[in-house]
């Protein structure tokens, strides 16, 4: 697991926290509902990423018998625990605050502690965000934005990114509904503004379990991994086809694969089983990250006559 993505979880951590106290501050001074949903929202960002750091630690344990390719795939649960916070603490709480205070409707007093708070919270959390986006960036390489959710394996990555970027339009959306309720005093604007901030959270957390619910089931590695894996078999004679080459990521870097090769008729029990060894080793060496490999002998020819006469 790379430094910097601690780094980043750490940075939003620390940034969450004291902007969660400034919230509650402002929210019991100014009567805000909006606010008060952003000091939920904040609290549960904290929470997340002492999660996040717990899910990392956890995965670096070894393997012993009752985990035997280890415990990589915990800081899958724990992303996938995360959305679940977000969306049940975050956006609920929100959306109930939101409810309520259009079913009883107050005036905002000292509003100025309001906009000093906010904007605060703003350059905290954009610095926090800016972070968590150029680390991003820089992992993601030459994939879009989209397509590196889509392809990534590090969670934590991604799920930093998107908790950022929800609090800095929950913080712009209590920004805007604090100046309208001064500029026209419609008492309701507070009140909409917190259901749009759960809305934010829910419509967030979605994503973020849609995007790790593979990773926990057992995602395959991308497919430039795959595909290298089978271009490799052409350096080898007594490889003569490779039927299936199927993998599983069981951590961001950790990847098991299972090989079903077809051996040279011609090829001896010794020179198969050096091949085997030689590919192995070859394998492991371009992609540092597939830890472990078995390799299954088959007749292809066999296998095909067995596919065509069940699909008669």
């Amino acid at each position: 697991m790379s430094s910097s993505t601690k780094l980043v979880i750490y940075a939003a951590l620390t940034g969450n926290a004291l902007i969660a106290i400034m919230k509650f501050v402002a929210a019991s001074v100014t009567g805000s509902s909006a606010m008060f949903s952003e000091g939920i929202h904040s609290v549960v960002d904290t929470g997340n990423q002492i999660l996040l750091l717990h899910g990392l630690k956890q995965a670096q344990k070894p393997a012993d018998d009752r985990f035997p390719f280890g415990h990589g795939k915990e800081i899958y649960f724990w992303s996938f625990v995360v959305a679940i916070l977000i969306f049940a603490v975050g956006a609920g709480i929100s959306i109930y605050e939101g409810v309520h205070r259009l079913s009883d409707p107050g005036p905002i007093e000292n509003i100025m502690v309001n906009y000093i708070v906010l904007g605060l919270a703003i350059v905290f959390e954009g610095g926090a965000w800016l972070f968590a986006l150029k680390e991003f960036k820089r992992a993601k390489g030459e994939w879009g934005y989209i397509e590196a959710v889509k392809r990534g394996k590090d969670p934590s990555m991604f799920v930093v990114l998107f908790e950022d970027s929800a609090a800095m339009l929950g913080l712009l959306v209590a920004l805007l509904a604090t100046f309208l309720t001064q500029l026209t005093g419609n008492l309701y604007l507070d009140g909409i503004a917190s259901i749009i901030i759960g809305f934010i959270l829910a419509g967030t957390a979605i994503w973020l379990a849609l995007e790790t619910k593979g990773l926990l089931i057992g995602e395959s590695a991308n497919t430039h991994i795959v595909d290298g894996i089978k271009n490799m078999a052409q350096d080898y004679k007594n490889i003569e086809h490779i039927s299936e080459v199927l993998t599983m990521h069981m951590g961001p870097d950790y990847i098991l694969a299972n090989l079903s090769v077809d051996f040279s008729d011609e090829a001896t029990a010794g020179e198969v089983e050096e091949t085997i060894s030689e590919f192995d080793a070859a394998i492991k060496n371009k992609y540092g990250n597939v830890k472990r490999i078995f390799i299954e002998a088959e007749a292809w020819h066999s296998n095909l006559r067995a596919e065509q006469d069940t699909e008669k």
